[in-house]
C-alpha cells in the first residue's frame, strides 16, 4: 500500500527531546496554541516573487555559497534577520562586495565559531550582538528565544531558518537533530510555523490536530514525507498524497512514510494525534 515501508532495528529516541530548563512552563493558552484543532501551512510561500514582507529569517551555520541568490531574495522579504554564531562567518565571506547591503539585526551564540573581526564588523554596522553562553540549550534555540522577544510588534507570519538541514558543511548529524529538537521546543513559545530549509529540502513540525498544507507555489519538488521523529504517532490520516495514510500508526522500527509524493492537488491534509515531522523538496533557481 505504501511505497516506503521501512523496517529498521529500533533506535531509542529518549535523548532527542531535552528538558527546557530555563523557560517557564507552558500556560494553558500556550498549550491551546500547540493543540489547535485546525491550521493552515504554506511552507514554500516565501519563494513567491510577490510574497508580502512578513517572514523572519534565521541563518544557521551551513554552507550558503550555492544558494546565495536565494538568500538575498529571502532577505529582501524579511522583517527581521538573525544569525547564529558561525553563520555570520559564512555570511561575511559569501557576500563579498554586497556586505553593506545585508546587515543582520541580531547575532547570537556562545561564539566558539564566529571570528572576532567579523563580529566587530557587524557591531560597527549597528547589529545587536548577544553572547549566550548557556550550554544546556543549543545556539539555535537560544537565538530563537531572542528573536521572539524582539519581533512581538512585527506582523511576522513565519520563521524561515536558512541552513537548518545538515548543520554544517562537515555534515554534522547531531546539529540536524538539535535543530529538530528546537522545533519541538518552540511549540511552547510561538503560534507561528518554523521552517528549516537548505539545499532544496524543507522540514517543519505538524502539530496534533488537523493541518492543511498548501502545495500550490510551483516550487514543490517531487518528494515529501511524514516522519514520527518525536515518538510514535498512533493515528495519522492524510489526503493529497500518492500513498495516503488511513488512521495508521507511524513508528520507527515499524512504518514511516518516506519517499512519498503529491497527487497534483493544491493541498495536502494531515490529521495526527501527535506532532509529526513534514519533509518536502523545493526547486528554486534564483
Amino acid at each position: 500500500m505504501f511505497k516506503s515501508v521501512l523496517r529498521y532495528r529500533t533506535v531509542p529516541l529518549r535523548r532527542l527531546i531535552i528538558p527546557i530548563r530555563h523557560w517557564p512552563s507552558p500556560s494553558p493558552e500556550g498549550h491551546n496554541m500547540a493543540t489547535r484543532e485546525s491550521r493552515v501551512l504554506h511552507p514554500l510561500s516565501w519563494l513567491l516573487p510577490d510574497k508580502d514582507k512578513d517572514i523572519c529569517l534565521v541563518l544557521l551555520n551551513n554552507q550558503i555559497d550555492r544558494e546565495i541568490k536565494l538568500l538575498k531574495q529571502l532577505w529582501r522579504k524579511a522583517l527581521f534577520v538573525s544569525c547564529v554564531d558561525g553563520a555570520v562567518n559564512r555570511l561575511f565571506d559569501s557576500l563579498g562586495d554586497d556586505r553593506d547591503e545585508f546587515i543582520p539585526h541580531l547575532i547570537s551564540g556562545d561564539f566558539d565559531s564566529a571570528r572576532p573581526e567579523v563580529l566587530e564588523f557587524y557591531k560597527n554596522k549597528g547589529t545587536e550582538v548577544v553572547e549566550t553562553a548557556d550550554q544546556d540549550l543549543c545556539d539555535f534555540t537560544k537565538n530563537l528565544q531572542l528573536v521572539l522577544s524582539r519581533i512581538k510588534s512585527l506582523e511576522c507570519g513565519s520563521i524561515v531558518t536558512f541552513g537548518g538541514i545538515g548543520g554544517s558543511m562537515e555534515g554534522r548529524a547531531d546539529h540536524l537533530f538539535g535543530n529538530i529538537n528546537t522545533l519541538f521546543e518552540t511549540r511552547q513559545l510561538i503560534d507561528k510555523p518554523v521552517y528549516l530549509a537548505s539545499g532544496g529540502c524543507l522540514i517543519c513540525l505538524v502539530n496534533e490536530g488537523h493541518t492543511t498544507i498548501k502545495v500550490d507555489t510551483g516550487f514543490e519538488g517531487a518528494a515529501c514525507g511524514l516522519i514520527p521523529i518525536g515518538g510514535p504517532c498512533d493515528h495519522v490520516t492524510t489526503t493529497g498524497l500518492k500513498w495516503n495514510l488511513d488512521n495508521q500508526r507511524l513508528q520507527f522500527g515499524e512504518l514511516i512514510s518516506t519517499s512519498n509524493t503529491f497527487l497534483g492537488s493544491a493541498e495536502v491534509t494531515i490529521q495526527t494525534d501527535t506532532p509529526v515531522l513534514w519533509t518536502m523538496q523545493y526547486d528554486y533557481n534564483a
